[in-house]
């Protein structure tokens, strides 16, 4: 059963940002063709969008792992989970950040939820996961392991 599930998708600035490579590529090919530098535009915005489309990782919590982006963690060792946004955020990713942390983030998403690794083999303390609804990913792993628990 899946209890969460969620894919970082790029934020709408993002899309207008890189829209700027079609100015761009009409400034350069301006000289030899203006229809092939709108043509290349094109396809440099598109191919950019379908890059960031391709790429955006999913977050799944289901009955019995984690899954973040390519790893994934049982149940059975998550630990505490904390949700953080803002200025806390920030500094999670930042100050606070331990460098053998395993990180999912994306500078689109501002919150974040440390997820602490209960497995004294592991090299990562924690997790660090964006996500746009941390408290729902909390509850998911909450009562995902709780429903582990039962049987």
């Amino acid at each position: 059963m899946t209890y969460y599930r969620e894919r970082l998708w790029p934020s709408v600035w993002i899309y207008l940002a890189i829209a700027l490579v079609i100015p761009a590529s009409i400034l350069v090919f301006m000289p030899i063709n203006q229809l092939v530098g709108i043509l290349t535009g094109i396809a440099l915005y598109l191919g950019m969008v379908g890059l960031l489309l391709a790429t955006s990782p999913l977050i799944v919590v289901t009955d019995h792992q984690l899954v973040a982006g390519r790893a994934s963690v049982p149940l059975s060792l998550v630990g505490e989970t904390s949700a953080f946004d803002g200025a806390e955020a920030t500094m999670e990713r930042g100050q606070r950040l331990d460098a053998r942390a395993w990180l999912l983030i994306r500078g689109w998403v501002t919150p974040v939820v440390k997820v602490v690794i209960a497995d004294a083999a592991d090299p990562a303390p924690y997790w660090l996961i964006s996500s746009r609804d941390p408290e729902r990913l909390i509850a998911a792993i909450s009562t995902a392991k709780a429903a582990g628990s039962q049987h």
